[in-house]
């Protein structure tokens, strides 16, 4: 029988190839991996636990860091992932960025200026809400800038995360796969209930008439941006109780491949007496 926490046991099917062509209409958004739910919820506590201990450890050494991006179609629940998977782990630790539109100070420096400045420093784990992804992404679906300039992003993003893993920070990223008739169901259940209008933007119904668009991008960045180094992992999401059992799962391996340990102490403990 597998540890509570190596409950899936085929992360790798989950994992885009590098240079291979993926067609997110061919994966299932609300597969659930013939699991249990009350045994995946248990694991996913074994797992926080786990990445509670490795977060410690990371934090300890202070020589490596985690950053993870999830990036997903409105409603797929990136804040909920967030909130389930880390929940427990010290604060101290895990630093959330959320990326939104550019500011003008942004706008007037190059695109990876904001994104470099959010990079979690050594011994912490930070979490992008949305990332640099964007700028192959909405700007590519909206025409904010030409091919010429968009295209010529991949290279610098796989260029970008190489050198953050020169330097010790590992990079794994999660697309929250949902269908569209999910987000609608989502969306009108947020109209429906009074309690969730503020989550609700009318704006989010043109970015849903954009649907198609954002899948063929999204296909091009998991096949040009899925690397050894900073694999794309695809999270059937509509089921969430496996979404974070998955995430939770594949953060767990990430920081014990890392192997943090506890630095030695610059001194001699058996000789110092506290009186």
């Amino acid at each position: 029988m597998p540890q509570p926490c190596q409950l899936i046991d085929n992360l790798d099917d989950f994992r885009a190839k590098p240079m291979r062509r993926v067609k997110l209409d061919a994966i299932d958004t609300n597969a659930d991996g013939g699991l249990d739910k009350d045994q995946a919820r248990d694991a996913l506590n074994d797992c926080r636990h786990k990445l509670s201990n490795l977060q410690e450890l990371l934090y300890a050494q202070g020589t490596q860091a985690l950053l993870v991006v999830f990036q997903a179609m409105d409603t797929a629940g990136k804040d909920s992932t967030i909130r389930k998977v880390f929940t427990g782990i010290n604060p101290q630790g895990v630093n959330v960025h959320g990326f939104k539109g550019p500011s003008s100070n942004e706008l007037a420096h190059d695109y990876l200026w904001r994104i470099h400045a959010a990079t979690p420093q050594r011994g912490k784990i930070g979490v992008f809400n949305r990332s640099h992804y964007e700028d192959v992404l909405i700007v590519r679906v909206k025409d904010l800038a030409p091919s010429t300039v968009w295209r010529r992003r991949y290279e610098h993003i796989n260029a970008f995360e190489r050198m953050l893993s020169d330097e010790g920070t590992r990079v794994v990223k999660f697309y929250l796969h949902i269908s569209k008739d999910y987000q609608k169901d989502r969306l009108q259940r947020r109209l429906d209930n009074p309690k969730k209008h503020w989550k609700f933007d009318p704006a989010d119904l043109k970015e849903r008439a954009r649907w198609d668009g954002y899948m063929k991008a999204y296909e091009e960045v998991f096949m040009r941006c899925s690397t050894d180094i900073a694999p794309w992992y695809i999270v059937p999401a509509e089921k969430r109780w496996f979404r974070d059992l998955l995430v939770a799962q594949v953060l767990v391996q990430t920081l014990e491949s890392m192997k943090p340990k506890y630095p030695k102490p610059t001194f001699d403990p058996a000789g110092i007496v506290v009186e």
